[in-house]
């Protein structure tokens, strides 16, 4: 009997780990005994978000992913170090420009390259490896607002907020990027899925009450998302529990998307 949560061995990259999800996810992973690179551009913030949290199995790679030389040498150092990857999670993402109106053909470029190209770039540059292991998981996170579009009213009063366009047209393409290679990189023993987050405001967000209030009222559970609900769903994709589980997309919205 195999023991399918245990993720001791299985060495996982992450982007953008150290952010208000991001931390939340690593920490669950490291938890569940999986040794863990994070992958960004910015070790002090590493360090700053890990702080308190000290483990054996928590490292820190310097990784640009609007850039995929960058990309390839952090793969390259990792499994130089750990002879293996077994895990990548595509995190990260970077974005310029909110107005649906009067947003700038620059600040859409931004917007799709850093939501949607780099997670393109480190599907590429993972399969060598992947191949090498003779399979592998990719896990890309995507967005309820790339299945449904903003509900307006929750943001009146709340501009500042507002969700932008390209946000949410990158993050379908991830979904659909997440089915194509599903199904191309299938007969490798790889697996592709994603994860979808819905209402997880940030600390600083979640200080507008009136705001949050607006959040929770669109949910089914009557509240926002706490960061430990999102990370369970990355535990399971990444253990052999989800082994037969490929081209699919986890939603954790506390029902948004079914209203």
């Amino acid at each position: 009997m195999i023991k399918t949560f245990n993720l001791d061995k299985k060495i996982v990259l992450i982007t953008g780990g150290y952010g208000y999800l991001g931390s939340a996810i690593t920490k669950s992973l490291v938890y569940h005994d999986a040794t863990v690179v994070v992958l960004g551009r910015e070790k002090d913030k590493f360090l700053n978000s890990f702080k308190e949290y000290q483990s054996d199995n928590l490292f820190f790679e310097y990784c640009d992913v609007s850039n995929s030389e960058d990309i390839q040498k952090a793969f390259n150092t990792v499994y130089e170090k750990f002879g293996k990857i077994d895990a990548l999670i595509n995190n990260a993402f970077y974005l310029k420009g909110q107005s649906p109106e009067s947003m700038t053909d620059e600040d859409w470029t931004i917007g799709i390259d850093g939501t949607l190209n780099t997670v393109f770039r480190c599907i590429r540059e993972i399969i060598p490896y992947f191949k090498k292991n003779n399979g592998g998981k990719i896990i890309n996170v995507s967005s309820m607002y790339g299945i449904v579009a903003p509900q307006f009213e929750v943001y009146n009063k709340f501009e500042n907020f507002l969700n932008p366009p390209h946000y949410g047209a990158a993050k379908a393409g991830v979904l659909q990027l997440t089915k194509y290679y599903a199904s191309f990189l299938g007969n490798l023993g790889i697996n592709v899925n994603s994860i979808t987050p819905g209402p997880f405001p940030s600390l600083e967000v979640q200080k507008s009450e009136e705001f949050v209030k607006n959040l929770k009222q669109k949910t089914c559970l009557n509240r926002i998302g706490e960061p430990e609900d999102l990370a369970g769903a990355f535990v399971f994709l990444v253990s052999d529990s989800s082994n037969f589980i490929t081209g699919q997309n986890i939603i954790v919205d506390g029902g948004w998307t079914i209203k």
